[in-house]
């Protein structure tokens, strides 16, 4: 038989019953949707953290103390500190280390600010570098950064965020103005545009210091100072042309040496930007594949709803498959014909399925409060799942159908 007939005739069997149709592939067009919509929201999420991650600036290395060691000796630089990073690590990286183009220490504090009769309260200070504005690749809207000299002497001096300052400001002008930091009067000297959040960070709402000034005046006890200018991490850019792994050789060398480790045993951590976008990335990656599956259990009760209404239509029309095969359909021409029945209510589904999840990734993007991101795979994957459903659940109904006996199946009522 022509498939052309086998088509035309499954489609008439299917529309004699138009609700139950539509009903029984409603199963398969909640699974379709739901993967789409699931791995959308993933990649969403995936999407949004590699651009968090790039937004902290270009060609990066992040250097991370491990405090692997700890206490004083002779072995530390400058015979003090023996375990972690210290700010004139970050010196010896932008002096001894090729390839480099600007080096960055954050070492934060939470203070009071006020000015004049505002108050605002767990301010982040961040005490940075000259290099902070190209390294985190942000900009200065009005007034300029502090200079190295600056840095050299402790004066005090500020930049703040855009929110920061308007929040102390308003609509006046911050550039020359006094703000207190705690107990300490700084000088404003610029403000930075406005960046946004970063993941959890508010770049805005802080306000930056030269990092001996934070070292000097927000150091928190005697103990922090006694242990020397110990800081968390050196943001390390390197030039575009350079090769990133000679780069952090160099690094891993430089301090290895300085804190008298070995690589296999540092004190210290090296990674790069690709390297925390990896982690993430196979993160979310076991999280889609746990969306996928979940949603795929939504594809596989939309196929037993197939099996179990072909099942249900094999009964009822036992007379009319008799009634076919004393004409001369042979069990191939009944089996095709169910199980291409339960193949178009399935593609059917995937169809409308792949609308529904079209659509619904759209409104949950524009209304929810995670980004999704339609990946064309994944369309291709809800259809062919589709369809692999409704050949799967359909084949067993379609080949009772072919076993029938032609004398029985006559004598059905």
């Amino acid at each position: 038989m022509k498939l052309s007939k086998i088509i035309h005739i499954a489609w008439t069997g299917l529309a004699r019953n138009k609700l139950r149709s539509l009903l029984t592939m409603l199963g398969v067009i909640i699974g379709v949707a739901a993967v789409i919509v699931m791995i959308s929201v993933s990649a969403g999420t995936e999407a949004t953290i590699e651009e968090q991650i790039n937004s902290l600036g270009t060609n990066l290395i992040f250097v991370r103390s491990s405090f692997q060691r700890g206490g004083f000796g002779p072995g530390a630089p400058g015979g003090g500190q023996t375990g972690g990073l210290t700010f004139d690590d970050a010196t010896a990286i932008a002096e001894n280390v090729s390839g480099v183009q600007g080096v960055v220490v954050e070492q934060p504090s939470t203070q009071t600010v006020k000015v004049g009769n505002v108050t605002v309260e767990e301010v982040q200070v961040y005490g940075t570098t000259p290099d902070f504005p190209s390294v985190r690749d942000m900009t200065i809207a009005t007034g300029r950064y502090f200079k190295q000299t600056e840095l050299d002497r402790t004066q005090k001096v500020a930049v703040l965020g855009s929110s920061l300052a308007e929040e102390l400001f308003g609509e006046g002008t911050a550039v020359g103005q006094v703000v207190t930091v705690g107990d300490i009067k700084l000088t404003v000297i610029g403000v930075f545009e406005e960046r946004g959040l970063v993941g959890e960070a508010d770049f805005d709402s802080r306000i930056y210091v030269p990092i001996t000034v934070v070292f000097d005046k927000f150091t928190p006890s005697f103990f922090a100072r006694m242990r020397g200018d110990s800081v968390q991490l050196i943001y390390v850019e390197t030039a575009e042309e350079v090769v990133m792994d000679d780069v952090i050789l160099q690094i891993q060398l430089l301090l290895a040496k300085r804190h008298d480790v070995t690589l296999d045993e540092p004190d210290f951590t090296v990674t790069t930007q690709e390297d925390i976008i990896e982690t993430q990335e196979s993160t979310t990656a076991a999280f889609r594949s746990l969306l996928a599956w979940v949603a795929a259990v939504s594809l596989i009760v939309g196929g037993i709803g197939i099996m179990n209404i072909m099942l249900v239509s094999v009964t009822e029309r036992t007379r009319e498959i008799g009634i076919r095969q004393s004409v001369g359909a042979t069990p191939n021409d009944i089996r095709a014909q169910f199980l291409t029945e339960a193949l178009l209510l399935s593609l059917a589904g995937g169809v409308l399925g792949v609308l529904t999840g079209i659509g619904g990734a759209y409104l949950y993007g524009l209304y929810g409060e995670l980004r999704t991101v339609i990946l064309p795979s994944s369309l291709l994957l809800a259809f062919t799942s589709a369809a692999a459903v409704g050949i799967f659940f359909g084949f067993y109904p379609a080949n009772q159908a072919a076993k029938l006996d032609p004398i029985e199946a006559l004598r059905h009522e």
